[in-house]
């Protein structure tokens, strides 16, 4: 179990350095998942924490992927009208 832990703080230090991407996490965090069912047992509290941490990052990706999607009004609006005064951007 504190492996996995160790995995998890590693994953997030990892992501916010740039050095690992949130896809080779997850399948990281896979693995190690079923390496702890295979040791501990399916029922096991470590098999489920492993296995929430997998839950946990790929809910991540899916929020940082739709966060990327999404524009506000004003950008949608500027996108339609750049020449628009709202639209301007100045060099100070």
């Amino acid at each position: 179990m504190t492996a996995t832990y160790d995995r998890f703080d590693t994953v997030n230090q990892s992501a916010h350095n740039g050095t690992t991407t949130i896809e080779q996490a997850i399948l990281e965090a896979i693995a190690e998942a079923r390496q702890t069912c295979e040791l501990s047992g399916d029922g096991s509290p470590n098999c489920a924490v492993a296995w929430d941490i997998v839950e946990e990052l790929q809910a991540e990706k899916s929020h940082k992927q739709q966060a990327k999607q999404r524009k506000t009004s004003l950008e949608s609006f500027c996108d339609m009208h750049p020449e628009a005064l709202e639209c301007l951007i100045y060099d100070v």
